[in-house]
């Protein structure tokens, strides 16, 4: 048997928590937001970070599991950087995300190409 880490231990049971909260959202979501407040200090606890999709799934402020049309409201906003805006209907928290521009992406690209040809 191989010993397991508590850092693997912490994400199963994060992982656990959140299907849990995605299962009760709908009949109790003080309950789902209790779940994903455990499984946020779960993390904490272990110095692990939350996967990218299960961050940009809960709000930060009031730990609301959001689901689109529901309690959050999505847009996409062209000021200044184009980025996506997440609010909480909830508690009003706003989310952003940067969307990468086409020209960070063609340099990218452009220097993964040199790269690939000076090998």
């Amino acid at each position: 048997m191989k010993p397991t880490s508590v850092k693997q231990i912490a994400k199963q049971r994060i992982q656990i928590l959140f299907e849990q909260a995605k299962q009760v959202r709908k009949t109790n979501p003080q309950l789902a937001m209790q779940y994903i407040k455990s499984a946020r200090r779960i993390a904490m606890a272990a110095k692990i970070r939350l996967p990218v999709e299960l961050k940009r799934e809960t709000c930060k402020n009031c730990n609301a599991l959001l689901v689109q049309g529901y309690n959050c409201r999505i847009r996409i906003k062209q000021k200044r950087e184009p980025h996506v805006v997440i609010t909480c209907l909830n508690c009003g928290n706003q989310t952003r995300i940067l969307l990468k521009k086409k020209k960070e992406q063609k340099k990218l690209e452009q220097n993964n190409y040199s790269n690939e040809a000076s090998c």
